[in-house]
C-alpha cells in the first residue's frame, strides 16, 4: 500500500536542474510494481518515470536551458563510458539506473536530476510531454524492427506500449495487425487508430493471421504483452526470415523450440527503454498531431487521491489505458 510522504525539498548540486512536476503517466512498470512483479526492482522506491516538469532551477548550461524552460525527462541514468554507451546504446548501459525503477522517482512536488537528461519542449502541452517517455519505448523497438514500407507487421498487445507501437508502425508505412484477448482493446484500435485487421488471440488466431494476409505470416512480430504464455507462442505467427521483437518483458525464463526457431533463420531481438533520438522523434510525432492523445489518456486524478484510486488501475475492466497524475 502506497502512503504519502512529507519530505524534505530536494537539494540541487552542480550540474543537476531543480525541476517542478506537473504531470506524471502511469506506467505499466508502476502497476507491476505495486504488485511486487517488477524485474530490477528494490523497495522502498517512490515511483514515476513517465514526467512533464517546468525548470525551477539550473546552472547555465550548453543546451541553453533556463528557469521556466517547460521539459521533457529522459529517464536513464547512464554512464556515458561502458561499452553499450560508447557504441550510442545508453538505453541498456551495464550500470543503468531508470527513475522510479533503480533510483527514486518523479511522484513528488520537486526533483533534482542531471540536466543533461532534461529536453526543452516549447510547443507540446503538460500531458503530451509526459507522454513522450513511454512513446519513446515504441519509438525504439520500430527502429529495431527496421520496417520496410508496405511490410506486414502483427503486433502482440495494445496495452499503452503495445498502442504507441501500432501507430508508430503505421507511421513506418506498415500494414499493421493486432492480436490481443481485449475485445474493448481491439475496438479502440479499429476505431481510433483505423486498424482495421484485429484478432482475439482467444479465437484461432492462426487461421485470421493467414486469411488477413494472403495466406502468409508477418515478416514482424512485435510482443507487447510481457506475459509468458504471449511471448512463448508468438514465435509461430513470424515468417519464414523474419523478426521478433521483445518490448514486454516477462519475470522469468523464457522457452523457444530451437528446430522451429532454427528452420525459419528467425532474428529474435530485445528492445530496452529508448535512446535520444528515440524522444526527439516522438517530439516530432506529438508535435504533428499524428498521436491520439485525448483518446489514449482515459484517466486523471490529482497527485493527492492517487492511492484511492491505483489498485482500480490494474483492472482491465476499469478500461484505463492511461491514467494521468495532476500536480
Amino acid at each position: 500500500m502506497f502512503n504519502l510522504l512529507e519530505k524534505d525539498p530536494p537539494v540541487r548540486l552542480k550540474g543537476d536542474a531543480l525541476v517542478k512536476i506537473n504531470k506524471v503517466g502511469i506506467c505499466g512498470t508502476d502497476l507491476h510494481a505495486y504488485q511486487g512483479n517488477q524485474p530490477f526492482f528494490t523497495y522502498p522506491r517512490i515511483l514515476g518515470h513517465e514526467l512533464a516538469a517546468e525548470i525551477v532551477e539550473i546552472d547555465k548550461n550548453e543546451n541553453g536551458l533556463k528557469s521556466g524552460d517547460k521539459v521533457i525527462i529522459m529517464p536513464y541514468l547512464h554512464c556515458g563510458n561502458c561499452i553499450a554507451c560508447r557504441r550510442g546504446k545508453t538505453n541498456c548501459c551495464t550500470t543503468l539506473k531508470v527513475l522510479g525503477v533503480h533510483a527514486d522517482g518523479g511522484m513528488q512536488e520537486y526533483y533534482s536530476l542531471p540536466a543533461d537528461l532534461l529536453i526543452r519542449s516549447e510547443k507540446l502541452t503538460d500531458e503530451e510531454i509526459a507522454l513522450v517517455e513511454p512513446l519513446a519505448i515504441g519509438a525504439h523497438s520500430i527502429r529495431r524492427a527496421q520496417i520496410e514500407k508496405g511490410e506486414t507487421v502483427l503486433v502482440i498487445g495494445c496495452g499503452p506500449i503495445g498502442l504507441g507501437i501500432i501507430r508508430q508502425a503505421q507511421l513506418s508505412g506498415a500494414k499493421v495487425i493486432v492480436l490481443d484477448v481485449n475485445e474493448e482493446r481491439l475496438s479502440f484500435v479499429r476505431k481510433t487508430m483505423s486498424i482495421e485487421c484485429t484478432i482475439n488471440a482467444k479465437l484461432k488466431p492462426l487461421e485470421s493471421l493467414l486469411s488477413f494476409n494472403n495466406n502468409e505470416l508477418p515478416t514482424i512480430v512485435i510482443d507487447a504483452t510481457g506475459n509468458k504464455l504471449a511471448l512463448e507462442s508468438g514465435i509461430q505467427y513470424m515468417a519464414h526470415g523474419g523478426k521478433y521483437i521483445l518490448v514486454g518483458l516477462y519475470k522469468g525464463d523464457l522457452s523457444f523450440n530451437h528446430p522451429f526457431i532454427h528452420s525459419r533463420e528467425a532474428t529474435i531481438l530485445s528492445s530496452r527503454n529508448a535512446t535520444l533520438s528515440d524522444f526527439y522523434r516522438v517530439k516530432e510525432i506529438l508535435e504533428n498531431g499524428d498521436f491520439p492523445v485525448t483518446d489514449y489518456i482515459t484517466h486523471r486524478v490529482p497527485f493527492t487521491e492517487m492511492i484511492q484510486h491505483f489498485d482500480s488501475w490494474i483492472k482491465p475492466e476499469t478500461g484505463v489505458i492511461k491514467a494521468m497524475l495532476e500536480f
